[in-house]
Order: C-alpha cells, then structure tokens, then sequence
C-alpha cells in the first residue's frame, strides 16, 4: 500500500501506557492505521507505562511530559497548534474531558473525537470525585465532535446518564480479533495443568479489581469443586490479589486455584482452557470475552450492565447468568463442563463484527482519514449489532 501524505496524520491521546484495556486498544488502532499508510501520532500525557515496550513501530510517540493527565493542557494545547492532525480521538473519561478543553483553547478546527469504552453508571452509585467528574464529562462531551461508543449498551448509557443526542454517538465494536490472536493462541504452554488427561480448567482473565468481581468466580469455583475435579487459573494484576488469595484459602480450594499474573499471551491459555468466565459487575465490550470465543473456548459471563448480553447474542452463543450469584455462576460453569465432555474440543463462535478490519475500516471513515470530508456531529450510524 502506497503511503498517505502526511496531512493525514492521526493523533491518538492517552494519559499513559498503563496495562488496560482501553490502552491496548488505543496500541491496535495505532498500529492497524499505521499499517494502512497512514501517519500516527500516539500521544501520552505522562510518559511510559506498563505498555511502553508493547508501542509497535511505525506510530510516532509524543510525550507531553506532564505529572498527572490534568497537568498536560497546554502541551496539548500547543501540539493541536503545532501538528494540526485531521483529527484527535481521546479515550478513557479524564483524558476525554481534558482533550475537549486542549480543542477549545487550541481554536485550530482540529476535529475530538471521544471514545467511551464502560458503561456508565447511575450517578447515584457514585462516590463525590466521580460525580464531579461525570459534572464534566456532560459538558465535555456534549462540545466534542463524535462520541464512539464500544458497544450499543455503552452508547445508550450515554444517552441516559449524559444526555447526549444518539446522532452524535457512533457504535464502533473494538478491533479485537486479529491474525496475531490466532497466531498466539498456537503458542506453547508448558504448564502441566494444561496437559491432556488433567483436570479441566476454568479460566478468567482481567485487571484484579472490584469490576471484574472475581470473588464471585472464586466462590463459584468452590462450590463446582466441591463435586468434581477441577481447577481455576485467572490471569492479571491488580489491587485485589492478597483478599483474593486469602479467599480461595477461606474456602480450602487454595490448593486448585492459581493467580499467576499478567500474561503476555493469555489466548495460549484461551485455546486449551475448557471454560473461561467472565463474572464482571459491569462492562464497556468484555475484551477477553471475545478473545477466548476467537480461541474457540465455551464461554460464561454476567448479564452485567455493558456489552456482554451483545456479545453472547442474548445466551445464543454463550451462557448468560445474574452478576453476583456464585451459585447461577457455577450452574452455568457445570453446564458448559458437562457438554466439553460429549462435544467437540473447540467451538467455532461468530466474531467476525469484532475484526480488525471492520473497527479500522470504521474509525477510519468517521476521522476522516480516507480523504472524506469531516461531516460533523450530523454523521450517524452504527457499525456491528447496536
């Protein structure tokens, strides 16, 4: 592919690399316009982060050299004067605020984009901090050009909790099913949990912190194990690790529960695990939920606020359960354990609404990076099931 001229640089503001979801998706969409030939600026408050060796090549990195996120308002006031990409697209609720007001003062036309990623909340399950914040975000993104929203729960929690227009939100799903996914699920695993004849393994994957709700899953665990063997594996890092390590002691199944980390390949474990669950309180687009259908594994989740319902096509394709029911969770995980044992070994989901190329074709189209003209708020549309 021949390469775009360089008035069609694209920015894309984070606070910094921290390991989350958002951040990883903000790396796939630098990389995948990078790819299509188009200049990339990835742009970072606070230098570094977690993430900082995952930066692919090609993407320019350009630290604002700021503190704290708030503090890096005038450096991104001076780049949107400076660099005059044709758009900026900003992600996670701070930044979103923080890049509306850099567009305000830069006056250079420079279209902002926002990308909600989680459902939002009811105001009154807030503490003060966040409703200050959501105070900011209605005017915010009320003054943005185009609100993406990951999946059509996320865009009509919008509507509801901001009050905003559903002309001016955009369902885009997240670029998630990628040639590298299956590439890694292949990968080795020397692990003898997962060697053939062991017990079968329940996996789950997330940041270990209160959304996620693990010790639903751990309490789900224990009482499946308490009738037949089995084990769980969940992958990540977080705040929660110690109470939930001493939970799984609580419970005497510390010996069949393991919480090794963050993995830099966890679709190796997708691809050999025999259930993955995913027991979130809330959701924006549950990630690991459509990475673990892509490596063919029976999926669970919650029936949370958020995409999950979306994305298990209302239970058609996955077993959906109330959040916060250990008992209803476990249900579902004999379920699925039940039917490994008669089925095939692998499942082939319907992921393709979550490609790389149907989100990049899609991003692209509403920056205006394929030499359309900026249409403003009054494009409307939704790319994938709303």
């Amino acid at each position: 592919m021949s390469p775009v001229s360089s008035n069609a640089r694209l920015a894309l503001f984070l606070p910094t690399l921290d390991d989350g979801g958002a951040e990883r998706v903000m790396l796939q969409l630098a990389a995948s316009f990078s790819a299509r030939g188009h200049d990339v600026d990835l742009v970072l408050a606070i230098p570094g982060g977690p993430l900082d060796a995952q930066v692919p090549q090609g993407p320019r990195v350009v630290s604002l050299d700021a503190a704290r996120t708030v503090l890096a308002l005038p450096a991104l006031v001076r780049y949107l004067r400076r660099e005059r990409p044709i758009a900026l697209l900003s992600t996670l609720e701070h930044a979103n605020v923080l890049a509306v007001g850099a567009g305000a003062f830069a006056r250079t036309g420079v279209p902002i984009v926002l990308r909600e990623a989680n459902v939002l909340l009811p105001r009154a399950e807030l503490d003060r901090q966040a409703r200050l914040l959501r105070s900011l975000m209605r005017r915010a993104y009320r003054a943005a050009d185009r609100i993406v929203a990951v999946s059509g729960s996320v865009a009509t929690s919008l509507t509801e909790e901001l009050g905003l227009d559903s002309r001016h939100i955009r369902t885009i799903y997240n670029p998630i099913v990628t040639a590298a996914l299956f590439e890694k699920a292949t990968a080795a695993l020397d692990d003898p949990w997962f060697t053939p004849g062991a017990p079968p393994v329940v996996l789950g994957v997330g940041r270990l912190a209160p959304q996620k709700d693990f010790p639903t899953l751990i309490r789900a665990f224990a009482q499946l194990r308490a009738g037949r063997e089995a084990r769980l594996v969940i992958l990540g890092e977080g705040p929660e690790r110690r109470p939930l390590e001493a939970l799984t002691r609580q419970l005497g199944v510390a010996a069949d529960v393991r919480l090794p980390g963050h993995d830099h390949n966890p679709f190796r474990y997708m691809s050999r695990a025999a259930v993955f669950a995913l027991s979130s309180i809330y959701e924006g687009l549950p990630g690991a939920l459509i990475q673990a259908m892509a490596c063919g594994c029976r999926v669970v989740g919650t029936d949370c606020p958020g995409g999950t319902r979306e994305v298990l096509e209302n239970g058609a394709v996955g077993t959906l359960v109330p959040p916060r029911d250990p008992a209803a969770l476990a249900r579902g995980i004999v379920s699925l354990l039940d039917d490994a044992r008669s089925g095939p070994a692998r499942l082939r989901h319907p992921v393709d609404r979550f490609s790389e190329k149907t989100a990049v074709d899609a991003y692209l189209d509403l920056l205006g990076a394929n030499r359309t003209r900026w249409e403003g708020p009054a494009i409307a549309g939704t790319i994938g099931r709303a």
